[in-house]
């Protein structure tokens, strides 16, 4: 399934329909009064988190919802029936923002959360509700109220507990596919990684969920390459796991980039607590290892641990280090696999 994290959609809800002029018209009943009925509501648009769910696909192939307008009132006092809402179902961590892209309407964080962006029109009066002491035989009803027409945004940030940064080709993807069932694209080139990935790792009995996040470039938080429209993912995480590529010619430079662009897009990345790891320690010599490693925690002015994903070197350990950083809360038990037992 294609992934897709933001989407422009048309919404428009339901009119009320019409009050009805009518008069009771029956056998040896000369002068009858009014019994138009009221029309019935116009439909809302709703924003409904479902499960099951982690991409915004469904609205690249259908982009106009209308909710169903509501029945004109009919004699005999009977009001018009209720135009039918209509549902936009979405993921969890869906965000809902105006036309501007700006301005958040509704943040969807919880299955089962329902939001009402476009309510109904009412509907109008029937000629009976118009009835007073001094007019018995009111001919006049209301039309109903317009429904409410308006173009949203829907732009999804995953909920992860960690969330992966490094540039291109740092690794992130073969830490994935190492400690996970999730199977990322896998290349030796940089931007193997087009879209987030998403993988539950386990470490002493703890579950948690890992975003894969596509490289960061200098200047990826003012735009450039495709770090902009992924930072967004990470914002919800817990903890960020940093990787550094050891067979980098400069290690500090690259951790610096990241450093830099996280800073950049703003306090909420900047704050969060951080794992820096140095990466394909399985290509390095002994002293070329320990002295990138030296390097790199002076630069980040505390330990920075060592690992390779592809020879599984030291993944459990960071694995432990990221579980310390997220609250209990956060954390899922890893479900007990039942002994099989033999029968004869």
């Amino acid at each position: 399934m294609k992934f897709l994290d933001l989407a422009k959609v048309y919404i428009r809800s339901g009119s009320g329909g019409s009050g009805c002029v009518s008069f009771r018209r029956e056998k040896y009943i000369e002068y009858g009064g009014p019994d138009g009925g009221d029309g019935g509501r116009g439909g809302d648009v709703v924003v409904e988190v479902v499960d099951g769910l982690n991409t915004l696909i469904d609205f690249r192939y259908q982009q106009h919802f209308f909710a169903g307008n509501g029945i004109p009132g009919m004699g005999k006092q009977r009001t018009g029936a209720d135009g039918d809402d209509i549902v936009l179902r979405v993921p969890v961590g869906t965000e809902i923002l105006d036309e501007d892209e700006e301005t958040v309407i509704a943040d969807m964080t919880e299955v089962g959360q329902r939001v009402v962006i476009a309510k109904g029109g009412n509907g109008g009066f029937g000629n009976l509700h118009f009835t007073s002491s001094t007019n018995r035989a009111p001919r006049r009803a209301n039309p109903g109220l317009a429904g409410v027409e308006r173009t949203i945004w829907l732009r999804l940030k995953l909920i992860a507990d960690v969330g992966l940064l490094g540039l291109p080709n740092a690794g992130k993807s073969t830490f994935l596919a190492a400690t996970s069932n999730a199977r990322p694209k896998i290349a030796d080139y940089p931007f193997t990684t087009l879209h987030p990935n998403l993988g539950v790792v386990g470490v002493d009995g703890a579950e948690f969920v890992v975003a894969d996040i596509p490289g960061l470039i200098e200047g990826a938080s003012e735009g450039r390459g495709l770090g902009d429209l992924f930072l967004g993912h990470v914002e919800r995480c817990a903890v960020l796991l940093h990787l550094v590529d050891g067979t980098a010619e400069d290690v500090v430079a690259d951790w610096q980039t990241i450093i830099t662009e996280i800073e950049n897009y703003g306090d909420i990345l900047g704050d969060k607590p951080r794992v820096t790891v140095l990466n394909k320690i399985d290509a390095l010599d002994d002293e070329e290892r320990a002295e990138k490693l030296a390097a790199l925690e002076e630069a980040v002015s505390g330990p920075v641990m060592q690992m390779s994903g592809v020879a599984q070197q030291g993944t459990t350990d960071v694995l432990r280090a990221l579980r310390k950083e997220i609250s209990e809360d956060r954390i899922r038990q890893k479900p007990q696999e039942e002994e099989e037992t033999w029968h004869p």
